[in-house]
């Protein structure tokens, strides 16, 4: 049993992959053979990642505030705190916080065997952001 007590510094999303005000904090990445990983992501208002996918999916559990997703070809889906959202792999999506608030998720993935978590595809444009 390990107990983390002192964590990475929160990092501001990188540009290329997000639009808006976004912060992650890594909240697990056990050592191998673990791949699990486990991030604390915090969305200004309107903020959204890029499109991507991840190789093994992901869960997002929304603590607080109201969110939005969407995956390719679907509708935009509202998501508020409490609410579980299941990806499957490699399947292109999105998500972000609503229009007027503040959101926070749990973002769990597992890492691909060369450790890659996400593939990044190109931004939301505008016009994907709405029903």
């Amino acid at each position: 049993m390990r107990i983390t007590r002192q964590r990475p510094g929160t990092e501001r999303g990188a540009a290329e992959n997000f639009s808006g005000a976004v912060w992650l904090d890594e909240i697990a990445a056990p050592p191998a053979p673990s791949r699990l990983r486990v991030f604390h992501v915090h969305f200004a208002p309107g903020a959204h990642t890029a499109w991507h996918r991840h190789p093994h999916g992901q869960v997002l559990h929304i603590l607080q505030g109201e969110g939005r997703v969407r995956r390719r070809d679907g509708a935009v889906e509202a998501v508020r705190a409490g609410d579980t959202v299941w990806i499957e792999p490699g399947e292109w999506h999105w998500h972000g916080a609503g229009p007027h608030t503040f959101m926070s998720h749990l973002a769990v993935v597992e890492a691909a065997g060369d450790g890659t978590t996400t593939d990044w595809g190109a931004p939301v444009e505008p016009g994907d952001r709405h029903a």
